[in-house]
């Protein structure tokens, strides 16, 4: 399928990559509301599974929210489904790379995409998996 002069096709991919720091995760709590103490209490977050606090998992979507709506397929994307299976905690100050890769072109007419999404810390440990359904936008300003 050409979209914006340019062929996207299973296998296409891009990326994001972010240093998850502390104003990160109060200002995301902040934000939405979620002050879950594993967040936002070093104490409490001690003494949970994690052994420290972590960052939200919705913000770790969110990275990949910016792979899909700045890079592929890009500004003007609309997200029609997301599913994600968030595998380990991810602790401030972790590096994390959120991929979006093409797995098919569901529909070309309509610029239906499935991507696979993905997140990996700094030690190339998967930390989130899943997959979006999309429509690509009409414009060629998404498509870089």
């Amino acid at each position: 399928m050409r979209m914006f002069g340019k062929e996207i096709a299973p296998g296409c991919r891009a990326h994001f990559a972010k240093t998850v720091s502390e104003s990160d995760v109060y200002l995301f709590a902040g934000i939405t509301g979620d002050f879950n103490p594993i967040h936002v209490d070093g104490v409490a977050a001690a003494d949970s599974f994690a052994h420290a606090r972590i960052a939200h998992g919705a913000l770790i979507s969110g990275m990949v929210s910016t792979v899909i709506g700045m890079y592929l397929p890009g500004a003007g994307t609309i997200y029609m489904e997301q599913d994600s299976r968030f595998l380990k905690p991810v602790y401030i100050g972790d590096t994390i790379t959120a991929i979006a890769e093409v797995a098919d072109v569901l529909n070309p007419d309509k610029r239906i995409v499935k991507l696979r999404t993905y997140a990996e810390n700094q030690k190339g440990e998967l930390v989130l998996d899943g997959y979006a359904i999309v429509k690509a936008p009409e414009s060629e300003e998404g498509w870089i």
